[in-house]
């Protein structure tokens, strides 16, 4: 029988009925609240800040509140099940780790720590092109554990394809292609505080310990820190872009290859007819286009384009449990949860990450069976209206 969910409780329970207390934060919204009294004005507007009016932002988690859960009742819920399949792998829980760049901005042990997290629990963590440590340097803090590696398509396909072949090497298990952030988008938080941190060097290691890269270099990057710098920007991101270099891409490599960035049916169609094995449903947590559509709203409208059958994932706005059991039921296969992790890492590294990460099984746990579900995989449409009340039969 699971019961984790009851232990986890009974656990916090217990600790205050002897008389000691429970500081951990319970809610997303006090880990960010301790991110804030945690970070300088510049990394936190660089964590938290939008595109523009950061509308869309605001219409992710509105989006997940405009729709309900609709509870079933006297079904065996006894033994739960949270566990998924993805690209032929099991995994125990229904969400990955989302590719947040420039973590060593957040804290000094930057990616390792949410790697070694993710590793314990066996959920996927997906690595960031601007990652501060190498690719090589948090695969070896994963061992065997699985994860996946980002990419940012860049000018240069030379380290483009060195970056593919690295990560093949390292053992991630699957490339995800960021296709909407071929150039920064509006910021005004990070315009405000005079804040980029490439400029200071952060989060381009895997450039700076890239062959290809250094060979476009006069001299080593430990050498000319600047010129580095400089030779990044040069070659971070590309505006040309488009679906006849995904094609290249996905030519290069047989790791399964997900297309992240999309929000638009014919999209996301292209993007399967270009080779990929799924597509992550993404507004980039609304830093990227100020106004657009909701990514809740848009998997509901790619998975009825699409059909039952490829691979959806979502991002942008997940924060609860009850958001990722509204995202299966709308379509998502699994879910991608980004700065509730990033807040419990400002807050207090890897221990603060586990702690967060416990509350949130625990929370999906009892949410899923008080729900009438015993597994995560049983969830469908039915689960979920955006209607305030229950229509008439």
């Amino acid at each position: 029988m699971t019961t984790y969910g009851l232990d986890a409780q009974l656990q916090i329970y217990r600790r205050m009925l002897e008389g000691k207390t429970y500081d951990e934060p319970l809610s997303w919204e006090t880990w960010r609240e301790r991110a804030r009294q945690t970070l300088a004005p510049g990394p936190w507007g660089y964590l938290e800040g939008a595109a523009g009016a950061e509308e869309t932002m605001a219409s992710n988690r509105r989006a997940f509140q405009q729709r309900f859960l609709r509870p079933r009742m006297l079904r065996n819920v006894a033994d739960r099940d949270l566990s998924i399949q993805l690209l032929g792998v099991r995994y125990p829980l229904p969400f990955l780790f989302a590719p947040i760049g420039v973590q060593s901005i957040l804290h000094p042990d930057a990616e390792a720590a949410p790697a070694r997290v993710a590793a314990r629990h066996g959920v996927p963590f997906i690595v960031s092109t601007v990652s501060s440590l190498s690719m090589e340097q948090i695969a070896h803090e994963m061992g065997d554990a699985p994860r996946w590696f980002q990419l940012y398509p860049g000018k240069d396909p030379a380290i483009v394809d060195s970056f593919v072949h690295r990560a093949e090497a390292a053992g991630y298990g699957a490339l995800v292609v960021t296709v909407d952030t071929t150039m920064l988008g509006w910021r005004m938080s990070d315009l405000r505080n005079a804040y980029l941190p490439f400029l200071q060097g952060e989060g381009i290691a895997n450039f700076r310990t890239d062959p290809v890269f250094q060979s476009r270099l006069a001299t080593r990057p430990e050498d000319d820190p600047a010129a580095a710098v400089e030779a990044f920007l040069d070659v971070y991101v590309n505006p040309a872009f488009t679906w006849s270099d995904l094609r290249r891409i996905r030519n290069t490599t047989r790791l399964p290859m997900l297309i992240k960035g999309i929000t638009h049916p014919e999209d996301a169609r292209m993007a399967l007819d270009a080779g990929a094995d799924g597509v992550i449903v993404s507004n980039h947590g609304g830093r990227q286009v100020d106004g657009a559509v909701a990514t809740l709203d848009a998997l509901a409208e790619i998975r009825e384009a699409l059909g039952p059958e490829p691979l959806l994932l979502m991002d942008s706005g997940v924060r609860t449990a009850a958001d990722i059991l509204k995202a299966k039921a709308v379509g998502a296969n699994a879910v991608l949860i980004g700065r509730p992790y990033a807040y419990a890492l400002a807050a207090g590294g890897a221990a603060a990450i586990e702690t967060w990460l416990l509350h949130l099984r625990a929370e999906l746990d009892l949410e899923m069976a008080l729900a009438g579900y015993p597994r995560y995989t049983d969830i469908g449409p039915d689960f979920v209206t955006n209607r305030t009340a229950v229509p008439k039969r």
